[in-house]
């Protein structure tokens, strides 16, 4: 083991933080080093960030040999966090498709330890409704995997539902995803230095959740995603309040995992590094292993080098 693993292995405070994605090739030359070739990704990514929401897996499944192939391309602090795939979450109900779930939950466990939470998002026509068909399938559901739920249906953000919702997650310790789309929405100050940025933001806009913001942990984890403006600076009033509702997670003993997103996926990695920087200026965190990476092979963002 390095002395990075060991440095990150200690966690001091159960956080995990990363991306969407990754492999994004506008982040070679920045956030990995110049020249960085595809087959590389995953090892310089988690040089620098210790999770990934694993979004592929809800497009298609992967193979055993895959998932032993990221075993060894990762360090043993790392997270996946990978979502289920779209035959189970979005096909309508969930338990005709529970046999299909409990299949992937077994295949997924070849990541070993590096399987963190599971994400379940279901679509916005998943109601409140269908509250018994949710309670049946948790019930089944393997309790030594965790497992987050991101609900989209905006009557689940209103009494009576939100509390039964809750309560339900909080009976078999699963998480609520706590989604942030308040960056891409409401965010006065943030500049768009072109009009392609500009089409991005307003695609974000429209393709992710509009819902309230109510930052409760149903389980002994919280799952965080940050859906972050592209003018990195301008997020800092919303990380602050951010890092102070993690803080406060972590020194309640929860495991934190967050993922910070970004219209343009380039600008993913400062946003992680900042509110990074906000939480480990009020909690003792294990350094970030970007730090030592950048020291064996510098790739610096700076502001400048975004626009």
């Amino acid at each position: 083991m390095t002395n990075r693993e060991v440095l990150c292995y200690n966690f001091i405070m159960p956080f995990f933080i990363g991306s969407a994605i990754w492999a994004h090739p506008g982040w070679v030359g920045n956030f990995f080093p110049k020249g960085t070739k595809q087959a590389d990704y995953l090892c310089e990514y988690a040089k620098r960030l210790t999770t990934v929401e694993g979004n592929t897996t809800f497009y298609a499944t992967p193979s055993k040999e895959t998932l032993l192939r990221w075993v060894e391309e990762t360090p043993d602090y790392f997270r996946f966090c990978p979502k289920l795939p779209r035959n189970v979450s979005h096909a309508g109900q969930l338990m005709p498709h529970l046999s299909e779930a409990l299949r992937f939950v077994e295949l997924l466990r070849n990541l070993g330890p590096r399987l963190g939470p599971m994400f379940l998002q279901l679509p916005p026509r998943y109601s409140p409704k269908l509250l018994n068909d949710l309670q049946k399938f948790l019930a089944a559901w393997p309790r030594e995997v965790q497992l987050a739920v991101e609900v989209r249906h905006l009557d689940w953000y209103s009494e009576p539902h939100h509390s039964a919702l809750n309560t339900l997650l909080q009976t078999h310790d699963v998480g609520r995803v706590l989604i942030d789309t308040r960056p891409i929405r409401t965010l006065s100050g943030a500049r768009v230095d072109s009009g392609t940025m500009q089409v991005r933001v307003e695609a974000a806009q429209e393709r992710k959740p509009d819902v309230p913001v109510l930052p409760v942990r149903t389980a002994s984890f919280a799952f965080v995603r940050y859906i972050g403006h592209p003018d990195v600076e301008a997020n800092a009033p919303l990380l602050d309040a951010w890092a102070e509702q993690m803080a406060t997670w972590l020194k309640e003993g929860a495991t934190v995992y967050a993922f910070c997103h970004a219209p343009d996926q380039t600008y993913a990695p400062p946003i992680c590094r900042e509110l990074f920087d906000r939480l480990a200026a009020r909690v003792p965190l294990d350094p970030l292993p970007w730090d030592e990476a950048d020291r064996e092979a510098p790739a610096k963002y700076t502001q400048a080098t975004l626009f």
